[in-house]
């Protein structure tokens, strides 16, 4: 092998045997046994551990970052489901490590693994920013997606960890988030509203906004939610209950004031 053909190969073998178990548990031998290098060679390219398990992640990073792009063609939260999907099949691929990493409790976190990492937020947040076309992004609007980048993060990699509910319930349930998100933010911006309007009329019944609006009617449908929500919406306290009265003295007494048995 020429010299980058060698050091690409070292690179895409630890990332390997990073993305299967965290970083703390491959050494330099593991690595020179999966390339079929010796330990010297990889020293001779790399001045250790760190330096090559920094040179994968920057890797995967790209792959990352790569991974949020999608043609701004068709209803947003489709195209949004579409990345979802190519991101959680990432975080499903490259487990161990990344988790250890993104919840800091690796020894191989630093300043050059988390450049690398707020690289990977950066870029999503840009793309979805491009997606939803806005002219001029309020400061509400970017705290809304690195929010909600923030709580995709920590949910797929709790996700890992117990693998309690379907891969693509969660890639629905992630992106409707995102879409109460957005609704709730416009609810606060006139000028986002306008935008919103667009937005839905983009949207088809079958896809996750038309899911998420169907669940939100049957929501309403549950007796008394849509009369508290009314008067919330009005100003004016929902109805009381009617009060129920207590047992009288007499009712507890029994007949002409005789004790009870």
């Amino acid at each position: 092998m020429s010299v980058d053909e060698r050091r690409e190969q070292l690179i895409a073998v630890a990332l390997e045997l990073f993305s299967r178990r965290p970083p703390e548990e491959v050494s330099i031998d593991d690595i020179a046994a999966a390339a079929g290098a010796s330990r010297p060679l990889v020293y001779h390219y790399f001045p250790g551990k760190q330096a090559l398990y920094e040179a994968s992640l920057r890797r995967a990073g790209r792959e990352l970052s790569a991974r949020f792009e999608e043609p701004m063609e068709g209803p947003l939260s489709e195209r949004l489901f579409r990345v979802m999907g190519r991101y959680l099949d990432f975080v499903q691929s490259h487990g161990p490590g990344f988790a250890a990493l993104l919840r800091g409790g690796s020894v191989a976190a630093s300043p050059g693994t988390s450049a690398v990492i707020d690289e990977v937020r950066r870029a999503a947040h840009d793309q979805i920013l491009a997606h939803l076309a806005v002219p001029a992004p309020s400061p509400g609007l970017r705290l809304t997606v690195r929010a909600w980048i923030a709580n995709a993060e920590i949910t797929s990699l709790e996700w890992l960890g117990e693998r309690s509910v379907p891969l693509a319930e969660l890639q629905l349930h992630l992106v409707q988030e995102f879409v109460a998100s957005l609704t709730l933010t416009a609810a606060r911006e006139p000028a986002l509203a306008a935008e919103l309007a667009s937005f839905f009329a983009d949207e088809r019944p079958d896809g996750p906004s038309g899911l998420l609006v169907r669940d939100l009617a049957g929501l309403f449908a549950v007796p008394g939610i849509l009369d508290a929500v009314t008067a919330l919406a009005s100003g004016r306290a929902p109805a009381a209950a009617e009060p129920v009265d207590e047992p009288s003295a007499q009712s507890t007494e029994g007949p002409a004031g005789a004790a009870p048995a």
